[in-house]
């Protein structure tokens, strides 16, 4: 089950005088100042021009986009930074995790200069798996608008994307998926999410429920 522009935020509905900005889209368009700001640091942030998601890869997934890297800043998004890398199947995948939630996104690598922008489409779609409601769904790509590429810097996560990628190759073979499959990436998603994970031992115990506590409190003032 495909979803698409549902989940987008249309540009044409922001005022004219708003900044023009380049956006994962590839093309320029301006953004509104209106906005409703979720749970975590987001909460505290006012978005007055184009959102920004900062995404941490890993060397071997730099060197397949060779994009420009930025000092790692703050997301604007409720789901926080993202940490990324590649998996050499065959067609290669790459795999996303929330830093915040521990969230995990399958979606295919190539073309690895799109990867940024095919993205939040994809965490559209998995976020829907999870049942989350389509107005968290939408400020939540809404503020993927731009994004920034940054070094790993947390060893915790970076370990958690590793414990993944072997989670994977499990479910690849147990379940008899599909490499390259978009249904099959999805599902082998939401199995990931089920993982008890160490850095959430002391709350929600596994990233569906870390995403879930995070969309049942709302917005934050």
């Amino acid at each position: 089950m495909l979803v698409t522009d549902v989940f987008w935020f249309d540009s044409s509905d922001a005022p004219h005088n708003s900044p023009v900005y380049d956006d994962v889209s590839g093309g320029s368009h301006h953004s509104s100042s209106q906005a409703t700001s979720f749970g975590g640091r987001a909460g505290h942030r006012t978005l007055s021009w184009a959102a920004m998601f900062c995404l941490h890869c890993t060397k071997k997934l730099l060197d397949r986009i060779k994009p420009e890297i930025a000092e790692p800043g703050q997301s604007d998004t409720a789901l926080g930074n993202w940490y990324a890398t590649a998996l050499f199947w065959k067609p290669q995948v790459a795999l996303l995790v929330s830093e915040r939630t521990l969230l995990p996104v399958l979606l295919p690598l190539a073309p690895a200069a799109t990867l940024a922008r095919r993205f939040p489409a994809q965490l559209a779609l998995v976020l829907r798996e999870h049942g989350v409601s389509s107005e968290f769904i939408a400020q939540e790509v809404w503020r993927m608008d731009k994004v920034q590429y940054a070094k790993t810097a947390n060893r915790s996560v970076v370990g958690i994307l590793n414990e993944f990628v072997k989670q994977a190759e499990f479910w690849l073979a147990a379940y008899a998926y599909e490499k390259g499959d978009d249904d099959d990436l999805l599902a082998i998603s939401a199995k990931l999410a089920e993982t008890p994970c160490s850095p959430l031992y002391k709350g929600p115990i596994s990233p569906d429920k870390a995403l879930h506590e995070l969309v049942k409190a709302g917005p934050q003032t």
